[in-house]
């Protein structure tokens, strides 16, 4: 069995699922620009990391059946919950080191107020996305958005 380690040095950002791997999980993050990168998929777990322009936001959304963690390693913004897309009565305030909990079935966005990329990078489970799934930006989320595991 091989063992995967990433020092992500010269773009070695790419999906090593499912081998058993070891990152500098706060490096890799900030080294990332794009919107999103699947660096690790598994059959039940999936590690994502994105990069989120000033002023953007990963755009409201729910999975039904799946769990999600984010965690904030740059920048801040607000993220906002709520049972239905018009009623998001859970907000905070989020910063470098906040680590955010969405359950399946919640209406969710996290925008970016600061002036720097927002940093972050979220686990989903079950994998929410394909396997080596990259976009660079928001707009090729959206024209992939048929192809992603829902």
């Amino acid at each position: 069995m091989m063992y995967n380690r990433c020092q992500c040095r010269g773009g070695g950002l790419k999906d090593y699922g499912p081998n058993p791997f070891v990152i500098n999980i706060n490096r890799a993050t900030l080294q990332n620009s794009n919107y999103r990168t699947a660096l690790w998929t598994g059959q039940h777990l999936q590690l994502t990391l994105m990069s989120i322009a000033p002023g953007s936001d990963i755009g409201l959304e729910v999975h039904s059946d799946t769990d999600q963690f984010l965690r904030i390693e740059q920048g801040c913004g607000i993220v906002k919950m709520g049972s239905s897309r018009d009623s998001l009565t859970f907000q905070r305030q989020v910063s470098a080191g906040n680590a955010i909990f969405v359950p399946a079935g919640t209406w969710h966005n996290l925008v970016n107020t600061g002036s720097v990329p927002l940093k972050l990078y979220t686990i989903y489970s079950p994998p929410e996305h394909p396997f080596g799934t990259v976009q660079r930006t928001k707009p090729d989320e959206a024209a992939a958005s048929s192809s992603c595991l829902r």
